[in-house]
């Protein structure tokens, strides 16, 4: 158990020590400033609270949705930058089993998305108490959390599917290249195909778990505990396909 925490904290200290690591906490205190000074300048109706501000904002539709491109451009290169520097060679000459390396790497991944996630909500909330204080609103702080749970889990998805995507390729823009395209043209394939029932069986159809809250899911018939065994299915998926590959890849 020590030397795998002794695996997480060299991945994380890997990690933090890359030019990109604050970048990306410092672009989301940028974009919620710039959100809440907008909002301050053009007071736009059904806002009217602290609370109201950040439910809004945090939301996949809204700023939410630079979060997890953020946590996927991270797990993008989680594996590809150890092929392309030489590295993964000294790291698999170590005592540890590919397996306590990998799965390393993905946990270290899966925080770093959840630090970004946290990161964003503190920020709309402080945004929004500086422009609208402590009055009341339509939304609760219920709402609020209920969008971060689902933004966390729509990052995590997508973060699990771009380390597979790099573990395949070994290639950095090929895993952020698809994971972001995966996410943009996601929810507009599920639109176009919403008429047949399979698609409720697509992962995309699944990540956003927000709709169950406004009643507005993709497929009739879907439901909470319907989502997110699909998404526990294939996140399962993502994962053995990844631990598989990387265990039986000539390194050489």
């Amino acid at each position: 158990m020590r030397n795998f925490t002794g695996l997480l904290t060299n991945e994380w200290l890997k990690l933090s020590k890359k030019k990109s690591f604050f970048v990306a906490y410092a672009i989301l205190a940028v974009v919620f400033g710039i959100l809440a000074f907008a909002f301050y300048r053009l007071s736009p109706e059904g806002v009217a609270s602290t609370v109201d501000f950040a439910t809004g904002t945090i939301m996949l539709q809204a700023a939410g949705q630079l979060v997890p491109v953020l946590a996927v451009l991270a797990a993008a290169g989680s594996v590809t930058q150890e092929y392309r520097y030489g590295t993964i060679k000294f790291l698999l000459i170590r005592a540890q089993s590919r397996h306590k390396i990998l799965a390393s790497k993905y946990i270290v991944s899966v925080l770093y998305a959840l630090t970004l996630v946290v990161t964003a909500a503190v920020f709309a909330v402080i945004a929004g108490y500086i422009v609208y204080g402590s009055g009341a609103g339509d939304s609760t702080w219920a709402d609020f959390l209920s969008n971060v749970a689902s933004l966390a889990v729509y990052s995590i998805v997508f973060v699990t599917l771009t380390f597979m995507i790099g573990i395949l390729t070994k290639s950095n823009g090929a895993a952020i290249g698809i994971g972001i395209f995966s996410m943009m043209v996601g929810s507009v394939l599920v639109m176009l195909l919403s008429r047949y029932a399979i698609t409720k069986y697509l992962l995309f159809a699944n990540t956003d778990l927000s709709v169950y809250r406004s009643n507005t899911v993709p497929v009739e018939g879907m439901t909470l505990a319907f989502s997110v065994v699909i998404l526990l299915v294939y996140m399962a998926l993502f994962l053995s396909v990844s631990f598989a590959v990387f265990k039986k890849r000539d390194i050489a």
